[in-house]
């Protein structure tokens, strides 16, 4: 695959027409949402499983556009973020936490603008994010794929950070004792090939609910996720203490999904030590 080659913008006659009417500096995507300065365009790439992908009820609020947050479409076009941003399973994805930590990042920030690169993929084990490697459950290439937006979206602005929430799949005998160096070997990967060796790198912490308790393999890989930022460069771990399933003691609700979207971006501010990097 050709990465991060030259690419131009697709505009639609329309759109192209109301460029001309744009302020220098700005250009409209073939969707019509208008697209700031490269460097004012802070790109986040959102990767793992369904708890990343979101699972969440939608409400009224959730489909309510902010002038300065974006999503990178299922048809590779920037158009304003509402609920659900994935789908990688359209009958069941809801609200992720993808859109409020950006709301939280351009609220900060009133001179940015935030575009979410939505690539997760319900139920994929680790073992998946590894280029030509195959999820059968949902027919897809999760590594393949995700590229494959990356490199359609990253020319229009600045990788400022790689979210990810993954592990429910591979808290089993055979695949935990594997999850630490197929997730460092993960996050180099994904530095190596979006040439963004300092790019923050953010883990959430699968859900803890009460009335499923974690067993002997869970701990392990939950283990791996808390000790990354002593052992991976540029890299957080964010809680979920406190938060509630949404009835099937494995995916978070609504509210929890919007407190983690919170949570993910005190995390990068900390991490960045700035408001908004």
């Amino acid at each position: 695959m050709s990465f991060l080659r030259p690419m131009t913008r697709r505009l639609s006659l329309f759109a192209a027409s109301l460029l001309l009417l744009c302020p220098l500096g700005t250009e409209r995507s073939a969707a019509g949402a208008e697209l700031p300065p490269k460097e004012k365009f802070h790109l986040f790439l959102l990767v793992g499983q369904s708890n990343m992908a979101g699972r969440g009820k939608v409400e009224a609020d959730d489909r309510k556009p902010h002038p300065r947050v974006l999503t990178f479409s299922k048809d590779k076009e920037w158009v304003p973020a509402v609920d659900p941003l994935h789908f990688d399973k359209p009958s069941v994805v809801g609200v992720g936490l993808g859109r409020t930590f950006a709301l939280t990042l351009a609220e900060a920030d009133p001179t940015i603008t935030i575009g979410l690169i939505p690539c997760a993929v319900g139920g994929s084990p680790i073992e998946t994010w590894e280029p030509g490697a195959f999820d059968a459950p949902t027919k897809t290439h999760p590594w393949d794929d995700a590229m494959a937006r990356a490199e359609g979206a990253l020319p229009a602005g600045t990788l400022k950070g790689i979210l990810w929430h993954q592990g429910e799949s591979d808290c089993n005998p055979e695949r935990a004792p594997r999850y630490e160096k197929r997730l460092h070997d993960l996050i180099d990967r994904f530095r190596v090939t979006l040439k963004a060796p300092d790019v923050p790198f953010i883990a959430g912490q699968m859900g803890q609910f009460a009335e499923k308790p974690w067993d002997a393999d869970k701990r392990q890989v939950d283990a791996v996720h808390r000790a990354l930022p002593t052992k991976v460069r540029r890299t957080a771990f964010v809680s979920s203490d406190d938060l509630h399933h949404k009835g099937d003691s494995v995916h978070f609700d609504a509210a929890a999904y919007r407190e983690l979207g919170r949570r993910y971006a005190a995390a990068y501010r900390t991490l960045t030590d700035k408001k908004a990097d």
